[in-house]
């Protein structure tokens, strides 16, 4: 099968806030995520891997798919997400490849961040 690209690969995730400003202490803060603004109503961010955006144009909105994040540690990720202002509804649990946990950002986004380790 040849080569597809980025064809039909995740590219971009798009997540409505309530508050940009508090989105990006709680990102930056817990992962070191940076951002570009383009208004007051739009920051994109990255992770120095994935792009994405967060909009104050639509409605906050809980569940839809769940966002992964990678960690070398979990642990350390764990403390940075509660530091950051983030609630833990899924402590950290072992699966078939690794471990991982689930948290709610400030909006009440539900994400989950893994380990292999």
């Amino acid at each position: 099968m040849a080569s597809k690209g980025n064809d039909s690969r995740i590219d971009y995730v798009e997540l409505d806030v309530t508050d940009i400003a508090a989105s990006k202490a709680f990102y930056g803060g817990a992962f070191g995520w940076t951002f570009t603004d383009y208004g007051p109503e739009y920051c994109e961010f990255s992770d120095g891997r994935l792009t994405g955006g967060f909009t104050t144009l639509g409605a906050v909105r809980t569940g839809g798919p769940l966002v992964i994040i990678y960690a070398d540690t979990i642990e350390d990720a764990q403390r940075r997400v509660e530091s950051a202002g983030g609630k833990i509804v899924k402590p950290i649990f072992t699966f078939p490849g690794g471990r991982r946990f689930h948290f709610a950002d400030p909006d009440g986004y539900e994400l989950a961040v893994w380990s292999a380790q």
